[in-house]
């Protein structure tokens, strides 16, 4: 049996509510985070700047979403917008006070698109499911106008896009053009990990479970005291917090320059299937759901190089459609509760291995 329980004896509350109570889920965490510590310095540029750093931002976008959506239950359709009011503050702080660290800025971006959720989620005082998925698609669009028709926050820029300037922290130069991927990938790992486990801890205390109170049932919530006012809101502001820095890292950290059009609704989209797909209400199932949405299409590209075979970019590109396509449903069809779930039925698997029940 993988997962020997028998002998884990606990021993106090805190140990018995522990987010890793077994020594085993343990054993695996340390080992994907020295993985993401080790195996960055033997990758060249090409895995970290397509792979690994747009990756991780892309799962905190979808942890993001997924505490609004899978925790809380309020479904949006504005997450690209609130990820590009969080670049253009970072952008803006940055040209205003050139002299801050950056990654302070980073941080900071968020608390703008965390006002801005907030505004865009008092609908969700009234209205629900449908409803208010119209209400964040507005959200959207309003706002995607608004980095067009307001030269104020791109500079006044000719090109109408946002351009990261040079700035460095610690002595290395963390954005512009002469910041090397492997600084840049620890940047933005260690803000990744950062918000990760204060979203971790934030869901499983009083704040995480009022939220997933009003997921199930808000009438019975408000009745034994879960104030939907506070819980949604709170929803909608860490949700965009998260959002908005993980839009901070998308253009400063990888990118290096955006337009408009990089935060439109097909962002959004893509952001809620890593959610769907990875699992509603499941902070593992967004990095499954980042790597699979991700990180997938680009091994299915390089494959036919791989085998020798000459396939021009546009039918490679149908292929690529088709079969994420096809996996997406067959996963929908096989577990509707995404990957998280899958991964949760095999660890109950191997929890009873080899016998049967």
């Amino acid at each position: 049996m993988f997962y020997r329980e028998a002998g884990q004896f606990k021993t106090s509350y805190a140990a018995d509510q522990a987010a890793f109570p077994v020594r085993e889920d343990r054993i695996g965490i340390a080992l994907i985070v020295a993985a993401a510590l080790i195996v960055p310095w033997f990758a060249n540029d090409f895995v970290l700047n397509t792979i690994l750093i747009p990756f991780l931002i892309f799962a905190l976008a979808a942890i993001g979403l997924n505490v609004l959506t899978g925790y809380c239950g309020q479904l949006s359709l504005g997450t690209g917008a609130f990820m590009g009011v969080g670049a253009y503050a970072c952008y803006k702080l940055t040209t205003i006070f050139p002299d801050v660290n950056i990654i302070v800025w980073v941080l900071a971006s968020g608390v703008f698109s965390a006002g801005i959720g907030v505004l865009f989620g008092l609908p969700s005082l009234r209205i629900k499911g449908f409803y208010l998925a119209v209400a964040t698609l507005a959200a959207q669009f309003f706002l995607e106008w608004c980095f067009i028709r307001i030269p104020w926050l791109y500079n006044a820029n000719p090109s109408g896009a946002i351009e990261v300037p040079t700035r460095e922290a610690f002595g290395f130069a963390i954005t512009g053009a002469t910041a090397a991927p492997l600084t840049r990938y620890f940047v933005v790992l260690g803000i990744v990990l950062l918000m990760t486990w204060l979203i971790g801890n934030l869901l499983r205390g009083r704040i995480g479970r009022s939220w997933m109170m009003i997921r199930d049932m808000d009438i019975a919530a408000e009745l034994i005291g879960v104030r939907p006012l506070f819980a949604k809101l709170s929803a909608f502001a860490v949700s965009s917090f998260v959002c908005g820095v993980a839009g901070a890292l998308f253009v400063f950290m990888w990118l290096g320059a955006a337009e408009p059009s990089a935060f439109n609704i097909r962002l959004s989209f893509q952001v809620l299937f890593m959610v769907i797909l990875g699992g509603l209400g499941s902070m593992a199932g967004s990095f499954m759901g980042a790597a699979f949405i991700f990180i997938l299409p680009i091994v299915i590209r390089m494959v036919p190089a791989a085998l020798g075979l000459e396939i021009d970019a546009a039918t490679v590109e149908h292929l690529n459609f088709l079969v994420i396509g096809a996996l997406i449903v067959g996963i929908l069809i096989v577990e509707p509760h995404g990957l998280a779930r899958m991964w949760s039925v095999a660890r109950q698997k191997l929890r009873v291995w080899p016998f049967p029940y």
